[in-house]
């Protein structure tokens, strides 16, 4: 009987100094705004790093933030670049100590072929909230999907010979966020090429330029019968920042 009682009194005592503590997480594109609900959103996972028990997890909501106030203000030290809207994730922590913390992002979560894993590391105090613009982590690349070929298509080389053959790709930036030419994004400023592999080896390459809101396409030649690949990927000179996609198919 003593020992039931001690073991509940510890157990109190264990809960009674556990401290509800609040952080907020969000998901920013390089060179862009926030990942929000447009996007379904960034997956979010906050792990205690000594025993790696998950703290938290879901996804960040809310929309991309004001474009004005982070693409275009000055930044002072102080100075925040989210509004109420931004997307974000709240996560509550229920810790009786100071926690050493992995806070770990999946983005964009429906979107699996840009798909980028982020990560940090921090201490958290009991009843020490982290709020206000939070902990932001950046995921850079694009998110591109080719249109044309798709996937795995079987086409005849007779109703290709001679004539170009169609590339295109909707090309974003990770957030969602547009590219217009002239725009914020800026297509002329980016790189978007579409590389042909045949059986394995490279055939030749072409660029694809901007014929609407995200909307890219080009034309390549093909002569033989085979087994194609298409890798097209977009790149920022002045940031680094690179995007890829991929797709089979065949000639026959």
């Amino acid at each position: 009987m003593k020992k039931i009682i001690i073991f509940l009194l510890s157990l109190f005592c264990a809960f009674s100094y556990a401290k509800e503590t609040k952080i907020t997480i969000r998901a920013r594109a390089k060179d862009a705004k926030f990942i929000g609900s447009s996007l379904g959103g960034a997956y979010v996972i906050i792990r205690n790093k000594i025993n790696n028990t998950i703290l938290a997890e879901g996804k960040t909501s809310g929309s991309t933030g004001n474009t004005d106030l982070i693409m275009k203000a000055p930044k002072l030290r102080d100075s925040s670049i989210v509004d109420d809207a931004t997307g974000k994730f709240l996560a509550t922590l229920n810790i009786d100590e100071p926690t050493f913390v992995s806070i770990e992002i999946l983005s964009p979560f429906n979107h699996k072929q840009a798909q980028a894993k982020v990560s940090t590391e921090l201490w958290v105090i009991p009843g020490k909230d982290i709020l206000g613009d939070g902990i932001i982590l950046e995921i850079p690349g694009f998110i591109i999907d080719i249109l044309k070929p798709r996937t795995h298509q079987y086409i005849a080389l007779n109703s290709i010979t001679g004539k170009p053959f169609q590339i295109q790709a909707n090309i974003v930036m990770m957030c969602g966020c547009v590219i217009d030419k002239g725009g914020i994004w800026d297509s002329d400023k980016f790189e978007t090429k579409a590389i042909l592999n045949k059986d394995g080896k490279f055939l030749s390459e072409t660029n694809l330029s901007w014929v609407s809101t995200n909307l890219f396409d080009g034309s390549i030649a093909m002569s033989a019968p085979g087994n194609y690949e298409i890798v097209v990927y977009a790149f920022d000179p002045k940031t680094g920042n690179t995007g890829v996609d991929k797709i089979n198919y065949v000639v026959y």
